[in-house]
């Protein structure tokens, strides 16, 4: 069934092609009627409108904190043809029906975000008339259309010039309208307490989950603008779930506190090859050579534009995702015979200033890890030199990335031996120096939490690294300190921890 609109009700705060659809309704004979500034601007537009006040009989009211809230308003927006009774009542209190309301709410977020607002200009932030027409259009949208943005005015417009609403799309527009006020509440929930609601928007379905039994599907912050949302895909299949987990992953390690042009290879949302040069291609084989078994079918990472050298390298690799900041289109050409390859080009991260962790009907809350350590401290005989202090920060960065127990073994800027996830951090370095092997020597170590005792130190010593950076803090302190001068090797803690479950 399609509904006709005859009268709209329109009340926005954002004003963006406000003119252009009430022109369009009012070509297309529809009675225009407006309050407060929205009416103003439509006046000044030189259309004509019928003000609330003139529909209600009654002015604004506390500083216009009151005016749509009236039966003339709301009975309008609720009422339902061809229901008994209701027209009765409509005729009764001389009150006509809409069939289009079009509104959109005080800017309480942005208020909120401005850091010179007080408390009192953000309460009157909080819209009152606005989201009760919208969820009562919205609860009424078999008989009436509700517009909450302007992003809908030409779809709308089009509908209406062509016969009228339709069914599909009513409800999708009181979909919409009922997540837009819950968006709008539960930023509100969020400003003056500790509860928490999440709006999230579907973006699409995924193939699968983690593996293929498992229904996926993924969903974006209601108005944050993820990376990935606008990332341009080149090539390849669409990015899966994992694809996606990887991507993030590997994103966030490239746009660390890391110099230069920095290269991440990630399997398992962990980094299994990292390095930083001046030149792409350099960095990609370092990165790769930490340990090309667990690289393939890896994703890749490069906060850099991609040239033809680096697509050379990568078009003799199995990869699964590759994502950077801009493509060479002839490089591009050049992985283009790598049909399954998808190709990512994106914007740098915003980072999350929280993370969640789902559990059993709940969710863990905590701030994002972004604290180095404002003050390392060299606590052994041996200092570490101003180079293996600069390879020790870059190290513990790529440590903060990867789950603990977690040991990175880094040299002349690239990982050599990264040891990740395991129970004990002696296995942490085991696995680090299995992969390192030759290459521990002359190199630094960083671990993402302290070392509980010196069979750990004793082991990337042994191997011949240099120096090593570690929180700080355990009982077994002083016995990491006397490993550390007899093996006449710089010892630095940070005085952070780095866990990452």
């Amino acid at each position: 069934m399609k509904i006709q609109v005859k009268r709209a009700l329109l009340s926005v705060y954002d004003k963006t092609g406000l003119v252009e659809l009430a022109t369009g309704l009012a070509n297309g004979g529809v009675e225009l009627v407006s309050s407060g500034g929205t009416a103003a601007a439509l006046d000044e537009a030189g259309l004509s409108v019928t003000r609330v006040e003139e529909v209600t009989g009654a002015p604004e009211i506390l500083g216009g904190r009151v005016k749509t809230l009236h039966p003339g308003i709301h009975g309008g927006i609720l009422a339902r043809p061809g229901h008994e009774g209701d027209a009765e009542d409509l005729d009764a209190s001389g009150i006509e029906a809409f069939q289009l309301v079009v509104v959109n709410l005080y800017p309480f977020r942005e208020t909120v975000a401005d850091p010179d607002a007080t408390e009192k200009e953000i309460i009157e932030k909080i819209d009152i008339g606005g989201p009760t027409m919208v969820r009562a259009a919205a609860k009424n949208h078999a008989f009436v259309g509700v517009v909450t943005n302007p992003g809908q005015y030409e779809a709308v417009l089009k509908a209406i010039t062509e016969g009228g609403l339709d069914d599909d799309l009513r409800r999708d527009l009181a979909t919409e309208a009922f997540f837009h006020t819950a968006s709008y509440d539960a930023a509100i929930v969020g400003w003056l307490g500790r509860d928490l609601v999440l709006p999230y928007r579907h973006h699409s379905s995924l193939r699968y989950g983690e593996n293929p039994h498992q229904e996926a599907d993924v969903f974006f912050e209601d108005g944050s603008k993820p990376w990935w949302l606008d990332a341009r895909q080149h090539q390849g299949k669409e990015m899966s779930f994992n694809n996606l987990a990887d991507a993030d992953a590997a994103w966030s390690l490239v746009h660390a506190s890391v110099p230069d042009i920095s290269v991440a290879v990630i399997k398992h949302t962990n980094p299994c090859g990292f390095a930083y040069h001046d030149r792409v291609e350099e960095a990609f084989q370092r990165a790769w050579d930490c340990d090309p078994v667990s690289a393939f079918g890896s994703v890749v990472a490069i906060n850099a534009k991609v040239d033809t050298e680096t697509a050379r390298l990568i078009a003799e690799r199995f990869i699964e995702v590759l994502i950077c900041t801009s493509i060479d289109p002839d490089a591009l050409a050049i992985l283009a015979r790598k049909k399954d390859l998808r190709v990512l080009e994106a914007p740098a991260p915003d980072p999350r200033p929280v993370d969640f962790r789902s559990i059993d009907h709940g969710l863990l809350s905590q701030d994002r890890d972004s604290d180095f350590g404002e003050k390392w401290e060299s606590i052994s005989n041996t200092a570490p030199t101003p180079g293996e202090m600069s390879e020790l920060s870059v190290a513990m960065s790529v440590a903060m990335h990867t789950k603990s127990n977690a040991i990175v073994i880094l040299k002349d800027g690239a990982a050599v031996g990264i040891g990740a996830g395991d129970q004990s951090r002696v296995g942490a370095a085991r696995k680090a120096l299995a992969q390192a092997g030759e290459r521990a020597k002359g190199a630094v170590a960083a671990s993402d939490a302290f070392f509980p005792f010196r069979d750990g130190l004793d082991l990337l010593a042994g191997a011949g690294v240099t120096a090593i950076v570690e929180p700080g803090g355990s009982r077994n302190d002083q016995e990491l300190i006397d490993a550390a001068n007899q093996h006449e090797v710089a010892l630095v803690f940070s005085g952070v921890r780095h866990f990452k479950h």
